[in-house]
């Protein structure tokens, strides 16, 4: 019976949230550093809850994709990532979306030196986010959500940050319950 009642709410959600909901998201995938090590992933793990969200609610999905790629090894693009985090870089995106119908945005990334990559401040500083309700969603190995909450809220005060979901990359394959249930949490 509550499968059921979950199935019906999850459903309702999906009506509603088409319109009007997105799932915004930055992934990398390659050589990614997990609990084990170094693995090669073919999907991103960011790019994995992301994806999972966006069937549980039926939102319009936009992934986010750097014109300049990042080294293929994982430790020479965390220096990368460090120098663009030390620079205040703001990296070139291949597309952009235009947000201004959508009034909630679950926002993902992979969290990288405590924040989020700057290819998301990118896509933050090239939108007005009034009268947004955005949900932050990271992948991490350790780090939770570090300080890109409290950066996020500096970034785009106009909107409503909710409470965000946070998850170790390497755990994301079996964390469907845990994603829907934070989903659910939305509604």
């Amino acid at each position: 019976m509550k499968r059921i009642i979950l199935s019906a709410i999850l459903a309702l959600a999906a009506l509603s949230a088409s319109a009007q909901t997105l799932v915004v998201y930055y992934s990398r995938t390659g050589q990614n550093y997990t609990s084990d090590g170094i693995a090669n992933l073919k999907v991103g793990n960011t790019a994995v809850v992301a994806k999972q969200i966006q069937k549980l609610t039926g939102a319009d999905i936009f992934q986010l994709e750097t014109v300049k790629q990042y080294a293929a090894d994982y430790y020479d693009c965390i220096e990368e990532a460090k120098a663009e985090l030390n620079n205040k870089a703001r990296p070139a995106l291949k597309a952009d979306i235009d947000i201004s119908k959508y009034d909630t945005i679950y926002l993902g990334w992979p969290c990288w030196w405590g924040t989020y990559p700057m290819c998301v401040a990118t896509f933050l500083e090239a939108h007005d986010w009034t009268g947004k309700t955005v949900i932050p969603f990271t992948t991490h190995e350790g780090s939770g959500f570090g300080s890109s909450i409290r950066d996020l809220k500096a970034a785009i005060p106009q909107a409503t940050v909710k409470k965000g979901f946070s998850i170790q990359g390497s755990k994301v394959k079996t964390a469907d319950k845990q994603i829907e249930e934070f989903v659910k949490g939305q509604i």
